[in-house]
């Protein structure tokens, strides 16, 4: 029997995820630096390499020079080989970006609303059309604005015919593909922190009251916190007064229009919030969307948050562009699909 057939599939699939990984880290490899580089042996390694070149996932970029033996092929991935398709949700509009495995966009734009009770229909329309498009899509990526769990979305306030709703499962049976969904501030802090290549040991939080009400993103030691249950980041809950949470502090329920942050009340809900991060995990950076903060307000964040706690502790406070942010994540968790080969 051919050993790659022998293999158990869950070998076979670490094998071809560690060469994937390696060929675009690397940028290119000959088969005696996989070999050493993953620990495999080189028969081993030489079978793989064999089948992915034969599929069209590899490329023979040359020879090596000799060094007084045959002369060493060199490979790199096929960054067309495959493609992945990352989208987020809004309620007037749904927003997409198809890439290859170097992260290069071949498309990106806006397509039918999902969040709407009439909507959703609409959009799996139009992600078969994109697929139909772009056949080599391998892998999805959706963000939406509310709490999930392995795929499943358990709260989204204001859209009760989304509650409890398996998105996960319903997109990978009607596609086929593995699929990721994940909360959308989850997916924006890893965004930033990918984009930027933030230091490892560098925590987060990404702050964004938005139009489905206020969120946050929190990253530890490269790491997404997304809480025992995946309730992380639910920040609407954070008391901050007497009788208001930071929700009713900021003197509204679900946005339906981005506002800028301007008020003194709500320069001082964000600031108790800020204080309250720095108290509990002392993070390096809180981020800000761009488009709800400039440097004026955020100094003026800064300098309330100071009188709830010691100037030296606060941590930096930026403003960032969301919605790439939140594509550049998505993008993170299509990738490491497209690599890996299924879903987590």
């Amino acid at each position: 029997m051919d050993e790659l057939v022998a293999k158990p599939k869950s070998m076979k699939r670490a094998i071809l995820h560690g060469i994937r990984a390696a060929l675009l880290e690397r940028g290119s490899a000959t088969k005696v630096e996989l070999s050493e580089n993953l620990g495999i042996s080189f028969p081993t390694i030489s079978k793989f390499l064999q089948q992915m070149e034969k599929d069209g996932e590899l490329i023979l970029t040359g020879l090596d020079d000799s060094s007084g033996g045959r002369r060493a092929k060199r490979y790199t991935y096929n960054p067309e080989y495959k493609l992945g398709l990352a989208l987020f949700m809004e309620e007037n509009e749904t927003n997409y970006v198809i890439f290859n495995c170097f992260g290069e966009v071949k498309e990106q734009g806006k397509t039918a609303p999902a969040l709407k009770d009439d909507a959703f229909s609409l959009l799996t329309k139009d992600i078969e059309d994109l697929m139909d498009k772009y056949p080599q899509v391998s892998s999805m990526a959706v963000g939406v604005p509310g709490s999930v769990d392995n795929g499943r979305i358990f709260f989204i306030p204001g859209y009760e015919h989304l509650q409890d709703f398996d998105l996960k499962g319903y997109f990978e049976n009607h596609f086929s593909i593995p699929i990721v969904v994940e909360n959308d501030m989850n997916a924006a802090v890893l965004g930033y922190h990918s984009h930027r290549k933030i230091k490892h040991d560098h925590s987060l939080v990404y702050l964004y009251s938005g139009q489905n009400g206020p969120g946050a993103g929190i990253l530890i030691n490269g790491g997404v916190v997304r809480g025992s249950t995946f309730f992380s980041g639910e920040v609407s809950f954070v008391p901050q007064y007497d009788d208001r949470n930071f929700l009713q502090a900021l003197g509204k329920g679900k946005r339906t229009e981005k506002k800028a942050i301007r008020e003194e009340y709500e320069i001082d809900a964000f600031s108790r919030l800020v204080a309250s991060f720095t108290a509990i995990i002392n993070p390096k950076t809180i981020i800000f969307c761009n488009d709800e903060v400039d440097e004026t307000i955020l100094k003026q964040i800064s300098g309330r948050s100071s009188t709830y706690i010691p100037e030296k502790h606060l941590p930096e406070l930026v403003a960032s562009d969301w919605k790439q942010d939140y594509l550049y994540g998505l993008q993170v968790l299509g990738l490491n699909l497209m690599i890996t080969g299924e879903s987590s």
